[in-house]
């Protein structure tokens, strides 16, 4: 199918990158359908809406800049996507970038938690006090390497 996109214009996307969100996301709400899209830089990806081309979001596996986080969803929101275990998940954190010059951040407590098979996803919010929704991509990834044993 033809998107058409905020970072690339009009593309071809296979429909098995599509994905669905019953709420939407926090504040975008009325969009509910996207297609989850490569970026041109390694680790991100770009989360396209198909209800508005200007509605687009880059994300990035959190993992890779924090291995130590941890995502206690509650079993009814998983089930509300059709989760039943972790490997059935894919989990990203939705990345901001100022436009004057300040850090790159990750919203490590609102991941957006997508069913591998169905592609059926919803946004969560984690009560872990651990996370918040300002973290500083780069300084974590200083950090991990800090922590990381020879």
């Amino acid at each position: 199918m033809k998107v058409a996109t905020k970072a690339y214009g009009l593309v071809d996307v296979d429909e098995r990158q599509r994905i669905s969100f019953s709420q939407g996301l926090f504040g975008f709400e009325s969009c509910r359908d996207y297609v989850l899209l490569d970026a041109e830089k390694e680790p991100f990806y770009w989360l396209q809406s198909l209800d508005s081309a200007e509605t687009a979001f880059i994300l990035i596996n959190p993992f890779l800049f924090r291995p130590d986080y941890e995502v206690n969803i509650s079993n009814e929101e998983l089930s509300d996507i059709g989760i039943k275990g972790p490997e059935e998940a894919l989990i990203f954190a939705i990345v901001t970038i100022p436009a004057d010059g300040s850090p790159m951040t990750a919203n490590l407590q609102g991941p957006v938690v997508i069913n591998r098979d169905t592609r059926a996803a919803r946004q969560v919010i984690l009560a872990d006090s651990r996370w918040k929704t300002r973290h500083d991509i780069l300084a974590e990834i200083s950090a991990a390497k800090t922590r990381q044993p020879c």
